[in-house]
């Protein structure tokens, strides 16, 4: 059975595409075929690409996010992804606002996942300095590692 996993932040330029990067990342490595994307709870960027800062500190990383364009969370997400994680705790408020009734997919925090770090948000580099974006890397990929292992457990 194949994941499929959906990251979620406010504007969907910076952290979401950046944890969507870190887990494709992880599951290419693993050999495991994932369904991935990520979104936003606002709609200030549908259609535009990643933040600038965001693209390089994926490639730095060996992924390429150019191509991807930002989007807003829909309805048909809570059924169409198992897992719907949001990056800090306003996104998670705001995804159990909008989840419809018939929502199968489970939702929770990024970095609940983490030992250690549950409860926390991922660092939004959005108004900081260029170095912002690798700290928010570092939480994302320690998050996908581990969500790369609790989806190990779960397939068991």
């Amino acid at each position: 059975m194949t994941s499929a996993i959906l990251f979620v932040c406010l504007g969907n330029i910076c952290r979401s595409p950046l944890a969507e990067a870190a887990f494709r990342a992880r599951a290419a490595d693993a050999g495991i075929e994932v369904q991935a994307d990520s979104a936003g709870t606002g709609g200030w960027h549908i259609g535009d690409p990643p933040d600038q800062r965001a693209q390089r500190t994926a490639l730095r990383h060996g992924v390429d996010i150019s191509r991807d364009r930002g989007r807003q969370v829909e309805q048909a997400d809570f059924r169409r992804f198992s897992h719907i994680f949001a990056l800090d705790l306003d996104n998670l408020a705001a995804l159990h606002r909008l989840r419809p009734a018939d929502a199968t997919a489970r939702i929770g925090l990024l970095l609940d996942l983490v030992d250690g770090m549950e409860g926390q948000a991922v660092a939004d580099p959005y108004y900081g300095p260029d170095e912002g974006f690798e700290e928010t890397w570092d939480q994302v990929d320690r998050a996908a590692a581990a969500l790369m292992a609790r989806l190990g457990r779960e397939r068991g």
